[in-house]
This record gives structure tokens, sequence and C-alpha cells, in this order.
């Protein structure tokens, strides 16, 4: 398939720039191939049967932007993007402006945290090694907001909207944005129904974001991302399948997981960490997932790719030409729409 398969018009104005009241933004509930409503997700709870397992994405997202003191002539501080962890001090992160970070420079971002450059890639990657307080970097860091959504200077308020009420486990450097939507109250409400709600831990990274260059998708390739299932998650996963019970991902990033550690073990989840670089598009054989809430996506991206994989190509095209119609907002802090059955091919 070819990467323009997936393009769609979106006017500027429908890019959500302000986080969506949480528990209140708009739902398109979708039923394959051609039923289409429009909700708020104030409803979401009551759309769920009672015998569902919704799996949510526990990740914490880590203030992932760093700026160092400017270096020699420079006036300006130089830009880091955390991208990806490889030891408890060792990063791999975008620098900005890069030709001015060299292998071996030393790093200052405050009296408590310096870094050393180990090593500059190819591809441009840098590898930093931190010295000093790691705590600096929750302290000092800023949430790394797409850059579809435009801010002059950060905002502290940032880091709370662009973190699930639910958020634990640290270590993505993007939200799993379905979840943004979410309320205690909501969840409470969940779960007095009697619908489990089971954790799952996947650390997004800078693959699930990364445009996709090449015309056939079939080239594309997914960095690796990590993630985990604990001994309890496995173990309700397995009996609820064996109970033939619909698994309701929240989000993209949760149905990657699901998808991954059933094809990992063999068609049962087990318990345990690992890493997974799965690129899901139409013609996808779906083992885990029945239903999936998600957000309105960037066009030609990986992540509608999913979407199309899920609802069928022609359901997601058909959705998202009416979200533009109805005004929905789009992206990070959109709306979201909640697919209740997936596509047979």
């Amino acid at each position: 398939m070819k990467r323009t398969d997936f393009a769609y018009e979106l006017p500027p104005e429908r890019i959500a720039q302000e986080p969506r009241p949480r528990g209140q933004s708009r739902m398109m509930v979708v039923t394959p191939p051609d039923a289409i409503e429009h909700a708020s997700f104030a409803s979401f709870p009551e759309r769920l049967d009672p015998s569902d397992v919704l799996v949510i994405n526990d990740t914490r997202v880590i203030p992932a932007r760093l700026f160092a003191e400017p270096r020699g002539a420079m006036k300006r501080p130089v830009e880091f993007l955390l991208t990806r962890q490889l030891d408890e001090r060792m990063w791999e992160s975008w620098a900005k402006p890069a030709k001015r970070v060299r292998t071996g420079d030393a790093l200052r971002f405050s009296e408590r945290l310096t870094a050393a450059v180990m090593g500059k890639r190819d591809d441009g990657t840098v590898v930093i090694r931190f010295e000093g307080d790691l705590e600096e970097i929750e302290r000092i860091g800023v949430p790394p907001l797409p850059p579809y959504i435009a801010r002059e200077s950060p905002r502290d308020s940032d880091r709370q909207s662009y973190q699930t009420v639910y958020a634990a486990e640290r270590g993505a450097i993007a939200a799993p944005t379905a979840g943004l939507h979410f309320t205690q109250e909501i969840l409470d409400r969940i779960a007095a129904r009697g619908i489990d709600i089971v954790r799952v831990t996947l650390h997004v990274g800078i693959g699930t974001f990364k445009p996709v260059k090449v015309d056939d998708i079939a080239e594309h390739r997914m960095d690796a991302e990590t993630y985990e299932i604990s001994a309890g998650a496995a173990e309700r996963l397995n009996r609820a399948r064996a109970e033939g019970r619909k698994i309701v991902a929240v989000g993209t990033t949760s149905v990657r997981t699901l998808e991954s550690a059933i094809r990992a073990t063999g068609g049962r989840f087990e318990p345990g960490r690992r890493e997974t670089s799965i690129f899901i598009t139409p013609g996808f054989e779906f083992r885990a997932v029945d239903k999936l809430l998600t957000n309105f996506h960037l066009p030609e991206s990986t992540l509608i790719m999913l979407v199309s994989a899920f609802a069928g190509i022609e359901t997601t095209r058909t959705a998202y030409a009416a979200a533009v119609a109805e005004k929905y907002f789009f992206y990070s802090y959109g709306d979201c729409m909640f697919i209740t059955t997936r596509h047979e091919a």
C-alpha cells in the first residue's frame, strides 16, 4: 500500500492547541462498516459491556526536553530531546542545533546536572551521559509536546495536561493520548459496572511518531519501544480470553503492547519486559484487541495506518471525513473515536 492512501485534508484550526476538558471531549462512536454516532466521552462507561476488559497504558511522560547552557560564541541554549534510555544515566537524544554538538563535549544543564557527549551517529542521534542529580531532569525538563501544538514558551500546566490521571511508570517521551480523556470519576464508574481495568506499560518513544517517508509503507521500519506486562495483568487477560470476553484497548500504544505480547509468547499473555517494533497496517490479523478507543491522528502516520487496519480503510476514511465536517478537534489534545468492533477482512 502507498503512504498517500492514508492522506486527508485537515483545516489547521481543527488541530487542538489546548487540552480538551477531561471527561468532556466529543467522541465519535464507529461501528464498522458504516455506522457513525456523535456522542460525548462522558458516555463511554455506559457504552462498554459489563464483561469487557479495559486495558490502559500507565506509562508516565518524563519532561524530556532539556536546555544546555550556550557553548562558546552561542547566545541561545542547546536544546536536547531525550528519545531513548540506554541505562540509568545514558540516553539517545536529538540536539538542536545538532551541528554545534560534538563527541566529547561537556554540557551544563544546571548547577546540579551536567552531561558528556559520548557519541554522535550518522543519523544525527546524540548519545549523552548524565552526571549529577538525575532528579533535576524532572525539575528543569519540559514536557515534549508535539510540534503541531504551538507554544511561544513552555507552560507549567502542560506537565499535568499532557499526562494521564493513571500515569505511573516513568519512561515515555510522549503521552498515550487516548488516555488523556479519563478522569478518576469515569474510571470509578467503569469499575462500578464490574468491568475489569488492566494496566500494561509501553514507554512511548520517537518511533511511534517518526514520519513515514517511503512511498510503499511495507518498506517503513518502526523503532523499538519497551513494554511490560505484570504477572497479574497477564493472568487477568488470559482468563478474559478463555471466557470469551472482549478486550478494549485504550489507545494505539495499548494495541501495540497487546498484539506484540500475544505473538511473542505463543498465543498467551506472559509476564515480562520486552521490546517491540511491530508495525500494524491494513491486512494485519488482530489476535488480542476487540474494541479500540483512540484519538484522531496525523495523515500518513503509522497511527492512522493502525486505525485503518482495525476499523477498515474505507470506514476510517469515512469517519475522518465526518470528523472534519463536524468540526472535531484532532491530534494529541483533541477529541476521540470509539471503534466498537474490529473490521473483518
